[in-house]
């Protein structure tokens, strides 16, 4: 509940807990004790599944989820707590479990078929469960309890400990352990935040969607690549034939601006994704006091709650300590991403001048333009003619391959199994050396216009069940991408980047199924901290740019050939091209999110403090980019956006382990097995700092982040 405390929205609470008026459907006959969402083997029953069972399941689950928070608070009110984990943990987890489930459930229809599950459905279904669910961290007799338990010295597990430290910062973030006063100024405070939050989002949602740029001219998209090209045509079916609409979709956006020849279009495409929620913007949609709002009630929550700033609070969920820990991390990557961002811009300029550009300099709307075309003439590299070489059923037969080797696991596709839609695909994960699935999870690869959900993304992992030794279940999960199928070859064939996102899918999904922690509390990715959370498949996306794993999952779709030494060695430095200016904007975001929550200071000053700090090109007058910056106003990641980099920084060491082992067959099972041991296995059981330093026998460092990343030292470049 801590993360939702600091990132999502809630309603105004009572004293003793979030209070909050849910209207829910009445529970039919198919709500029985008997749970009609799965058949006799315990795996979902998709094919029978429908909005009325989600909705009679959710109703029945959270009704009893609260029925049963009150009947363990009314049992610690009579008699001392005598075992915590008798009284309190295990029958929160036996009620718990179900609901987590169902709710699991809907999100994966929701995501893979939206027919079967629409927003209109799915909102209210995910708005119950949620707030259900966190009703055990808003329990005061619970927290209490939890509070008793750990004043007391005991011999513990250490994920009995983790447990009561979960529950006990929950509690504390939720305003548990203040006076009636200071609880009801906590809770006025949320129900504005959430306010403002929900206005910021709209607005934002709102002006993305309204612009849009006809074009009519093909020669301005003749060069675009053919995925490109269908997502901006009016006709998809007819993509080369136009009229093609350019708009602010986040994924469009990018590929608009590395790949658009106009650089008039190009300007006006940039200049209306960072004016929104400027002041040039009609009333209505201006995100100024939003912004100012959200930074007050934040920073007053914190005070409320005892701490210095809003970034002092995120950090209780966080891995790293302190913002002085965070700002030493940002300034070891800032030494080196700065003087090579002037080099490489110096380097892209006089590429340009060279192809006729008339400029004196680059502006930020010109970079992703120029760079990508760089990148073509230095390393050969076409995307739809690269994307040949990778058939997404021979990248995942290579995937799954280079899995089972570094976890000793197998993964076996099961027939007959429930789905969603006939293209999803049922695995179980084994042990090498047993016959019963530690887990299973599904796969649902293609884009689907008709019934798909229109994402953002690339690709989602969604937790189904986790793992409870409690309840005995096994964990499940499914992973949703949005990869385009070509009927001539009835697969899909995938860029770089789609490969990329398989990979760190997958990563958080072996995360999720080979996870042994006991309580669903803190298995799989539950309970880890929010800038770790990402590192599994941070870690599996390393994999990527290895040769030998290359060769493994590139195939030519016509004529099986794999890729050339040269086409492969051109692949991995074609990622690392430039990298200095995106590290070096992702810094300054980050400072910028630390910044506006740890300071007083006006947005537009500390925007114009850090911008010349960070970035070698100069500030635009109209960039008002921090009136968008949706991620830390309405997203998830408010105070906490520096964790991105440190998710990179950490995976990047620990495939620095792998690295090392390369050439040894033994020792690269040995750091495999570490991996699953620690990382994989423990989840949110143990605290991310000591996990680290269990397979790696030390501290982090960004040292291998910056040498993946190519970045030398200024004397060592010269």
């Amino acid at each position: 509940m801590a993360r939702l405390l600091l990132t999502r929205h809630f309603s105004k609470t009572s004293k003793i807990r979030q209070g909050y008026v849910v209207l829910v459907p009445e529970i039919g006959e198919e709500a029985t004790d008997k749970n009609t969402l799965y058949d006799g083997d315990h795996l979902p029953e998709f094919n029978n599944m429908t909005i009325e069972k989600c909705r009679a399941s959710i109703a029945k689950q959270t009704l009893d989820f609260e029925k049963g928070i009150k009947e363990i608070e009314d049992h610690l009110s009579v008699q001392p707590c005598q075992d915590i984990s008798v009284e309190v943990f295990h029958p929160l987890e036996e009620l718990g479990m179900p609901l987590y489930t169902t709710w699991g459930l809907a999100r994966t229809l929701y995501l893979g078929n939206n027919t079967l599950m629409p927003t209109s459905s799915f909102l209210p279904i995910h708005e119950r469960a949620q707030k259900a669910r966190a009703s055990k961290f808003h329990s005061k007799p619970i927290y209490d309890a939890v509070l008793n338990e750990l004043s007391q010295e005991k011999t513990r597990s250490f994920e009995e400990n983790r447990l009561l430290k979960k529950f006990s910062t929950e509690g504390k973030l939720n305003g548990l352990g203040l006076d009636d006063k200071k609880r009801d100024a906590l809770n006025y405070y949320l129900s504005k935040l959430a306010k403002e939050r929900h206005s910021f989002k709209w607005k934002i949602d709102y002006a993305t969607k309204k612009f849009v740029h006809v074009v009519t001219d093909y020669n301005i998209v003749k060069h675009f690549p053919s995925s490109l090209q269908k997502a901006i045509a009016v006709d998809p079916n007819n993509a080369l034939n136009g009229p093609w609409k350019f708009n602010l979709q986040p994924l469009v956006f990018k590929s608009l601006m590395e790949y658009c020849p106009d650089r008039e279009m190009r300007w006006n495409l940039w200049h209306a994704q960072v004016g929104r929620g400027c002041s040039l913007n009609e009333k209505e949609l201006r995100t100024g006091v939003n912004v100012d709002e959200i930074r007050y009630l934040r920073k007053e929550i914190a005070k409320i709650l005892g701490y210095n700033s809003y970034v002092d609070m995120s950090l209780e969920t966080k891995m790293a300590r302190s913002l002085g820990e965070i700002k030493q991390f940002m300034a070891q990557l800032y030494e080196r991403s700065r003087p090579a961002q002037e080099e490489d811009l110096g380097n892209l300029l006089e590429y340009a001048h060279n192809e006729g550009f008339k400029g004196a300099k680059l502006e930020l709307w010109d970079v992703p333009y120029w760079k990508r075309k760089q990148i073509s003439n230095l390393f050969d590299y076409n995307e739809d003619n690269l994307k040949k070489y990778f058939p997404l059923k021979k990248v995942l037969q290579g995937l799954m391959q280079l899995c089972e080797n570094l976890y000793n696991i197998v993964i076996k596709p099961r027939s007959g199994v429930s789905t969603w839609h006939k293209d999803v695909v049922f695995y179980d994960v084994f042990e090498s050396h047993s016959s019963a699935p530690v887990g299973s999870f599904y796969i649902d690869p293609y884009s689907r216009v008709e019934d798909k959900f229109n994402s953002n993304s690339f690709g989602w992992t969604v937790g189904i069940q986790n793992r409870s030794k409690i309840t005995n279940s096994n964990p499940i999960c499914a992973l949703i991408f949005y990869f385009e199928k070509f009927n001539k070859y009835n697969d899909a064939l995938l860029t770089v980047k789609e490969i990329e996102v398989l990979f760190n899918q997958f990563g958080r999904a072996m995360q999720l199924v080979l996870t042994r922690a006991n309580s669903c509390e803190l298995a799989g990715l539950t309970n880890v901290e929010w800038d770790v959370s990402e590192v599994c498949g941070d870690v599996m996306s390393h994999w990527l740019f290895n040769k030998q794993v290359i060769a493994s999952i590139s195939s030519h779709c016509d004529n099986g050939e794999k890729l050339t030494d040269l086409m492969s060695e051109n692949l991995c430095r074609a990622q690392k091209h430039m990298v200095s200016i995106d590290l070096s904007y992702e810094l300054y975001l980050s400072a910028l999110d630390l910044e506006l929550y740890s300071t007083n200071d006006f947005w537009l000053d500390i925007q114009k403090r850090l911008w010349p700090y960070y970035m070698s090109i100069p500030l635009q007058k109209v960039d008002s980019q921090p009136l968008s910056f949706s991620e830390i106003f309405a997203g998830e990641w408010p105070a906490a956006y520096y964790s991105h980099l440190w998710s990179k920084m950490l995976a990047a060491d620990i495939y620095s382990a792998f690295y090392d082992a390369k050439g040894d067959e033994q020792k690269l099972k040995d750091v495999g097995r570490r991996f699953r041991d620690t990382f994989l296995a423990l989840g949110g059981s143990q605290m991310a700092s000591q996990t680290f330093r269990e397979f790696r026998g030390r501290d982090p460092s960004p040292k291998a982040l910056l040498k993946s990343l190519g970045l030398k030292k200024v004397n060592q470049e010269r």
